[in-house]
């Protein structure tokens, strides 16, 4: 077999298909929760901690000083941006709870669906049950 026939037979498997569907839409996702987590979320604990908008929290490790972290940036000083930390911290978080939450809600379904039923034998099977039931005879 060619690597190619190989690699067609690997791609065309439902796994791999599933697997790039998943990676797409858990882009997506990730997405949407970043969104929620700075524009909704850190403003509001932002707003409850006295005003403080996280992502503009920096330690500046080099000598000079300055007012904000863009002008920081600009300068190219050296930078520890802790609030950026915290924003991703709380953006880890919602997405772990959300998959936790997706994960107990199909393993629940899955444990509630009934039993398939057995297959019924094949039907040597039965011949074989039959002969044998009319010897005991």
């Amino acid at each position: 077999m060619s690597f190619v026939s190989e690699f067609k037979a690997f791609a065309i498997k439902g796994n791999v298909v599933d697997l790039a569907i998943a990676v797409i839409i858990g882009g997506a996702f990730g997405k949407i929760v970043d969104s929620f987590v700075k524009d909704i979320v850190m403003p509001v604990i932002g707003q409850l901690v006295g005003g403080v908008d996280f992502k503009e929290l920096y330690i500046n490790l080099g000598s000079k000083t300055y007012d904000t972290l863009e002008l920081a940036e600009k300068a190219g000083s050296p930078l520890i941006k802790y609030g950026v930390f915290i924003n991703s911290v709380v953006n880890f978080t919602i997405i772990a709870l959300a998959i936790f939450v997706a994960l107990k809600a199909m393993s629940k379904l899955q444990k509630s669906a009934p039993p398939a039923a057995p297959a019924a034998p094949p039907e040597e099977v039965l011949l074989l049950r039959e002969i044998r039931d009319s010897l005991k005879k």
